[in-house]
């Protein structure tokens, strides 16, 4: 089956590596004009000169979406260069481990500015060109956006906050052919848990989890592909996601035991 992607504009945020790098590499084979957004433009650079060297098309801006100017220097890079907007994936996104009990404020605050506020900042500058192509407006969220996950408090209320915001725009946009889906990947091999935020702000700078054993990025953006080719509005995966949306709907006492049990399963885990 032929993919969606071909010879349509679509920016990608997060896209220095990870399932953001894997969506950048995998549509452009797909034939998609790739715009590559992250704050480490060396990495973009590298990306990019690989997938132009494989013959895609593909062009990069240095962007921090929690900075409104950045984001809509990016939405005018990617309309100068490929002359409109098709796709706008909003994946740049942090982590964080700790409870919120012993969690410094500052830690969820920099998570809403990334993960809410970015999506918010890049969908502002990136609307009228998505209403004019009635594209899709894409928001790469998690299995902890559709249940609070113990030990991720300011993960979890960014991925709920960018839910509602989601589906408040697909609302406002429904007699304007405008496609916004909400993807939930379940645990993804990615350098997202070495990243995530401790306590106190700091880099956690290793994984407390088997990334052998979780979804690849290519996997994620082969998935989430198919969901902008159907115009699904939630796009869940594996049985993580679905798991989680059926059981929570007629047992949510059960979920919260499960989702506490199997973090406490991590090593050095906050909930021991």
């Amino acid at each position: 089956m032929g993919n969606c992607l071909n010879n349509k504009v679509v920016v990608v945020t997060g896209a220095s590596s990870g399932i953001g790098e894997a969506m950048a590499r995998e549509y452009a084979k797909m034939g998609a004009k790739v715009v590559m957004a992250a704050r480490r433009e060396e990495e973009l650079k590298r990306i990019a000169a690989e997938i132009k060297a494989a013959g895609g098309k593909v062009t990069y801006a240095a962007c921090d979406v929690v900075r409104e100017e950045d984001c809509k220097r990016l939405m005018e890079h990617a309309v100068e260069t490929f002359g409109g907007i098709d796709v706008l994936i909003c994946n740049a996104g942090l982590s964080m481990r700790a409870l919120f009990d012993d969690c410094d404020l500052k830690v969820l605050h920099r998570l809403m500015d990334v993960n809410f506020w970015g999506t918010v900042n890049c969908t502002k500058y990136a609307l009228k060109w998505l209403q004019k192509s009635r594209g899709s407006l894409v928001g790469i969220s998690s299995v902890a956006g559709i249940h609070g996950l113990p030990g991720r408090t300011g993960y979890s209320a960014s991925k709920y906050a960018m839910t509602g915001f989601l589906d408040t725009i697909r609302v406002e946009n429904l007699k304007k052919g405008l496609h916004v889906m909400t993807a939930c990947p379940g645990f993804t091999a990615s350098n997202v848990r070495f990243s995530a935020l401790t306590a106190d702000g700091t880099q956690q700078g290793e994984t407390p989890r088997d990334e052998a054993k979780m979804m690849t990025p290519e996997q994620v953006a082969h998935i989430v592909e198919r969901g902008i080719r159907r115009r699904k509005r939630l796009c869940l995966m594996e049985w993580e996601g679905r798991g989680t949306h059926l059981l929570k709907k007629f047992f949510p006492g059960l979920v919260d035991k499960l989702f506490y049990a199997v973090m406490a399963k991590e090593p050095d885990s906050p909930l021991k």
